[in-house]
């Protein structure tokens, strides 16, 4: 006993790469001999195969046993080695998915997908938002960069990094370089305006710098701070203040227009807005206009031009982003035709 503990202790400490490779090779050659030892009771190496399996890991059904001196010889050594090989084996799988688990729940984990949507910092606005991306696309990829102890969200999709999310080290984790977009919010644990727009510059200044192609999103506090975020090419800006209290006055003064704003930003129910790809044959606006009305929805804006109602007989650009209002089955019979 206290061999086959040394022995075990030995297992333990072996390179994990060494630990499966020598599992497979005893595992391997334990089938060919018991195969070419006892040819009678072990007619094809599948039943030598699943022999050798069920003695390792201690099933032993019993519909096969060797009946010879060199055959019991074999087992013997699987009974000694094999075993205490496979268990070895079969602990180091579950500690490294304990451990795998463990790192992704505190955010100590490197994301290498590509095409995802990172969130930089946490609050109930990037709560929101997540609902809101996975309500749009189920499948849709989110990384969360926070500084919390364990993640504030975990699903299939939705992975977490801990770590500063102005530090460049922090964004290659996240692998910034091959991400879609990428949404700074302003951080609401901050009173001063002045000092929240300030850190959200920072942040946006890192991710400018070690990439120019992925969709930068960020939240503003006071729409004056734009002008200092010139150099950081942000590709939009979202007025936290401005938004909320031109929406306040507007309800003020115009009852019940604070719900098409909140119709048309959340996809919960009724129509929303969609962006919609231009087609070869749409050479005007007026037939994209009215191709899309026959499907039920309406065409409303081209990128942020909402005048599309004076520009219909105008040339409709090769690169011109389509925004329609429609609810969610007329969009995806649309994307379904346009596709096909």
């Amino acid at each position: 006993m206290i061999l086959l503990r040394k022995l075990l202790f030995k297992m333990i400490k072996i390179n994990n790469t060494v630990l499966f490779v020598s599992s497979m090779l005893l595992i391997g050659l334990s089938t060919v001999l018991i195969v070419l030892v006892e040819p009678d009771t072990f007619p094809t190496f599948f039943d030598g195969f699943w022999w050798v399996m069920t003695t390792v890991t201690t099933v032993g059904y019993g519909d096969f046993s060797p009946v010879t001196v060199a055959g019991r010889m074999i087992a013997i050594v699987l009974y000694i080695l094999g075993i205490g090989l496979i268990g070895v084996v079969i602990g180091k799988v579950v500690d490294g998915l304990s451990l795998f688990r463990k790192r992704r729940r505190e955010g100590n984990i490197v994301y290498k997908g590509k095409s995802h949507y990172i969130i930089l910092g946490w609050s109930k606005k990037a709560h929101y938002a997540v609902n809101e991306m996975l309500d749009t696309m189920e499948d849709t990829e989110i990384v969360i960069i926070d500084d919390l102890e364990t993640a504030p969200l975990l699903e299939d999709t939705i992975h977490y990094i801990k770590g500063n999310a102005s530090s460049r080290e922090t964004l290659e984790k996240a692998n910034v370089r091959e991400a879609k977009a990428v949404l700074i919010f302003a951080d609401d644990t901050l009173q001063d305006a002045q000092l929240i727009d300030g850190k959200t510059l920072l942040i946006a200044s890192t991710v400018e710098s070690m990439t120019k192609n992925v969709h930068t999103v960020v939240e503003v506090m006071e729409e004056q701070h734009i002008k200092n975020f010139e150099h950081a090419s942000v590709d939009e800006f979202i007025f936290s203040n401005e938004t909320i209290s031109s929406l306040a006055v507007r309800s003020a003064f115009t009852k019940g227009v604070s719900g098409i704003y909140g119709q048309l930003m959340r996809r919960s129910h009724g129509d929303d807005l969609f962006h919609v790809p231009s087609q070869q044959h749409w050479d005007t606006y007026r037939k994209a206009f009215n191709e899309l009305l026959e499907y039920g929805a309406t065409l409303i804006a081209d990128r942020q031009n909402l005048s599309i109602n004076r520009m219909l007989d105008q040339p409709l650009p090769k690169e011109a982003e389509l925004y329609v209002i429609c609810d969610k089955e007329t969009y995806q019979m649309i994307r379904k035709e346009m596709s096909s």
